[in-house]
């Protein structure tokens, strides 16, 4: 095969999510799997201190560095919905870019990409005025960096939104996530909808990078194709997850590198 036409995919996961003494994952054992990283900016999880780890033990593993903001939100994890002004999620989003690229500058490196975490990423999908504030936030601190979102029909608006202030959109899937059907992401109140065996995860992501269909949990098939693929980061399991489907991928002769 021309090494130029094989199929080529980011691995990435969400990290630096430790607080003080509390180590969410052993980032030493999951770093030297992804291509890519995801690193928290203090409002949702992370602390400057630990932050400084993470970015070191991803350099060292040779890891295009991310931002993941979220919402101010420690005690849920950024996982709770909040209501928020245009002009404060716009001022917490610019915040927290600044707060991580000064820790990666010192760092003598740069930030690659921009994700948003949790409810974040949730509500920017679903509300269009969310997801202006946050593109024109990214474009007002670094109009270079792209911004990663959901690939298929339900990141269409959210994307639309992005591309729309002239910033570049990276598609990403969840192999480690069912999908319905329609292309969405399954529910999570949906049984089955979180997919933790390691193997069945790397024959996901296989098929997401090659373009081959996998079963939708509501029934039938259904066709997933993004740019990077985001393994969940906040386990035990991530370490073993995340080595298994680069195992796989370079095994079907896919190109692992960061987008």
């Amino acid at each position: 095969m021309d090494p130029s036409r094989s199929p080529a995919v980011d691995i990435a996961a969400d990290a630096g999510e430790s607080f003080g003494r509390y180590a969410v994952v052993d980032e030493a054992a999951l770093f030297p799997h992804l291509t890519s990283v995801h690193l928290a900016c203090g409002f949702h999880a992370g602390d400057p201190a630990g932050l400084r780890r993470s970015i070191a033990t991803a350099l060292e593993s040779g890891l295009a560095l991310g931002a993941h903001p979220g919402y101010r939100d420690l005690v849920g994890f950024g996982r709770r919905h909040m209501s928020v002004s245009t002009d404060e999620l716009f001022a917490d989003v610019v915040y927290q870019l600044g707060a991580l690229s000064a820790l990666v500058a010192v760092a003598g490196a740069r930030l690659s990409h921009v994700k948003a975490h949790g409810a974040l990423h949730t509500d920017l999908h679903g509300n269009e005025r969310l997801a202006d504030a946050f593109a024109r936030a990214v474009a007002a601190f670094d109009q270079r960096l792209p911004v990663v979102m959901l690939a298929g029909p339900g990141g269409e608006m959210a994307r639309s939104a992005v591309e729309r202030v002239g910033v570049r959109v990276v598609t990403e899937a969840f192999p480690d996530r069912a999908y319905l059907s329609s292309g969405e992401l399954a529910p999570r109140s949906m049984a089955g909808a979180t997919i933790s065996d390691p193997e069945a995860v790397a024959a996901r992501a296989v098929a997401f990078a090659t373009g081959e269909p996998v079963a939708a949990l509501d029934g039938g098939e259904v066709l997933v194709t993004a740019q990077t693929l985001c393994v969940h980061g906040d386990g035990p399991g991530a370490p073993a997850v995340a080595a298994a489907v680069r195992s796989a991928l370079e095994a079907a002769g896919v190109a692992v590198r960061p987008f």
